[in-house]
């Protein structure tokens, strides 16, 4: 990727904020255009079928419900939009051309949001959205999913807010497709004046050509990168790599999303779901 330019943060209600602000801060770092998304709940798919023993009366008083909270969302998640770019005097732009700097867009749109995020996520230089909120939080992993397996674009999920991403950037790098495309997603942070480390699993000396390979690499365009690798204390790889990138103080971690199946992650664990569930910063995914 030569550039970011269009960014897509996916907001919903106040829990969008983490998500708009990172796109913001990622927007002003590259003068980009930011759409704000919000996907309002179509009440008809919000009611669960519940067989024969529900009445019309109760089927309309469930939806008119639905269609309350849903208007409600919209409502917050508009007002907060509003706010965060007024405060920060963010031009509002609603076609190109976008100014030399960061412009920022509401854009509202009704349906299943994991369905919406695949469609419009596709013409995205990057997608922006909240971490999910354990285990309960199902909508928020569907979306998130749904970016990573059905946009073929690289998904930024927001950790703690940060003044800066991408100033110090660490890298996992296990070699796969994935760990490849992630990191061409990066170039853009890549090749601004930061630091970054490339995180290798494994103490071996062949390891350590591997990560020489990376090193030319980015040399190529012109990013020197520190080689740190690591063992995966207790074969837990995932927090043996969260815990080298809080020591290298990242504000960015890249890496690829699901190298081994779903799931197979869903039954048995793996480095991706638990850096969904436990990251405390920023990670750049490509699948």
């Amino acid at each position: 990727m030569s550039s970011i330019k269009s960014l897509i943060a996916v907001v919903e209600d106040a829990n969008g904020l983490a998500p708009l602000e990172t796109a913001l801060t990622v927007g002003r770092a590259f003068s980009a255009h930011v759409t704000a998304l919000h996907v309002k709940a179509d009440p008809a798919s919000a009611v669960p079928l519940l067989g024969e023993g529900m009445s019309g009366g109760m089927i309309e008083e469930m939806m008119a419900v639905a269609e309350k909270e849903a208007n409600e969302k919209a409502k917050l998640a508009r007002a907060m939009f509003d706010e965060i770019v007024a405060a920060a005097k963010i031009p509002l732009i609603g076609t190109p051309p976008a100014p030399s700097e960061v412009s920022a867009a509401f854009c509202e749109e009704a349906g299943l949001e994991e369905e919406v995020v695949a469609r419009k996520g596709r013409l995205a230089d990057l997608i922006v959205l909240a971490r999910p909120e354990g285990e309960a939080d199902l909508p928020a992993a569907t979306t998130l999913n749904a970016a990573l397996f059905e946009t073929g674009r690289p998904v930024l999920m927001t950790g703690r807010s940060l003044s800066e991403v991408g100033r110090r950037i660490a890298i996992a790098w296990n070699g796969s497709a994935e760990a490849a495309r992630a990191l061409a997603a990066a170039m853009p942070f890549l090749t601004r004046d930061g630091v970054c480390v490339a995180l290798l699993v494994g103490e071996e000396e062949g390891r350590a050509a591997y990560g020489r390979s990376v090193q030319e690499y980015l040399a190529w365009h012109g990013v020197a990168c520190e080689i740190r690798q690591f063992a995966a204390h207790g074969g837990h790889t995932g927090e043996s790599l969260l815990h080298e990138m809080e020591q290298f103080k990242a504000d960015l971690l890249v890496m690829g999303a699901y190298t081994h199946s779903r799931l197979r992650q869903l039954i048995m664990g793996g480095v991706t779901r638990h850096v969904v569930a436990t990251c405390s910063v920023p990670v750049l995914f490509a699948h």
